[in-house]
């Protein structure tokens, strides 16, 4: 029995060490070439299949920050992560919000993922609540965060984030539903996309609610408030 534990304590360490050095080197390797796909849009590609559904396709095609509208980088801020500039991978203020809000409010769950941990969420993890997600995900986002800019946090999250179903990266929901590449979005267009991402299956672009649009005209408020593009360039994110 002590030689069976012993022989499978091995293994479990030495497989750990094994995924730790592969997902380093993905981190290293994503600083510089692009993402070709995400853990998030093989989980759907796979339960696409699991229920038969062949004809669904999880795609996106990779553009850098010199091909993406800076009012994207500005929208998906201003709704998503206002601090996203200064901190390092987690709000602190925002945890202790989302936690007073939860203790009060029991019949509403309120986050408080910051855009890097939704990053690494969706580049190396899988979608859904789990403490066990949770915790690798804390453990693997101040890493990102001190090998990678914030603006390579950005690209790649817009890159890979979800915008409706089976529509991933800001490429092809430009594509999709504006008919034009994402350098070409315009201030209030990357507001609607933004105002969507809390729940791309809830949430459409292509037919916003009532909800999506007042959510539009709040993030296009901050877009304002923050500064418009001046502040990406005074936070030095996206450099033109």
């Amino acid at each position: 029995m002590v030689i069976i534990v012993s022989r499978l304590w091995y293994w479990l360490k030495k497989v750990t060490v094994s995924l730790l050095i592969i997902w380093l080197g993905t981190v290293i390797a994503f600083k510089y070439v692009p993402v070709p796909f995400s853990a998030v849009m093989v989980e759907r590609q796979v339960s696409a299949w699991l229920n038969f559904n062949f004809s669904y396709v999880s795609h996106s095609d990779w553009v850098d920050e010199s091909h993406i509208s800076p009012y994207l980088y500005l929208a998906v801020i201003a709704a998503e992560d206002q601090n996203f500039p200064h901190h390092w991978g987690f709000d602190l203020n925002a945890i202790e919000r989302a936690y007073e809000h939860n203790k009060s409010k029991k019949q509403t769950v309120r986050g408080a993922s910051t855009i890097s941990q939704q990053t690494v969420k969706n580049l190396w993890l899988w979608d859904g609540r789990s403490w066990i997600r949770k915790g690798f995900e804390t453990a693997m986002t101040p890493v990102m965060e001190l090998m990678w800019s914030k603006t390579r946090i950005l690209t790649v999250y817009l890159n890979i984030v979800e915008f409706g179903d089976g529509v991933f990266g800001v490429e092809e929901a430009s594509k999709k539903f504006f008919k034009k590449p994402a350098s070409k979005l315009t201030m209030d267009e990357a507001a609607l996309l933004a105002a969507v991402l809390p729940n791309p299956h809830r949430y459409s672009v292509k037919s916003p609610s009532s909800y999506v649009l007042k959510r539009q005209a709040w993030i296009l408020n901050q877009m304002h408030l923050l500064g418009g593009k001046n502040y990406l360039k005074n936070n030095q994110i996206r450099p033109d």
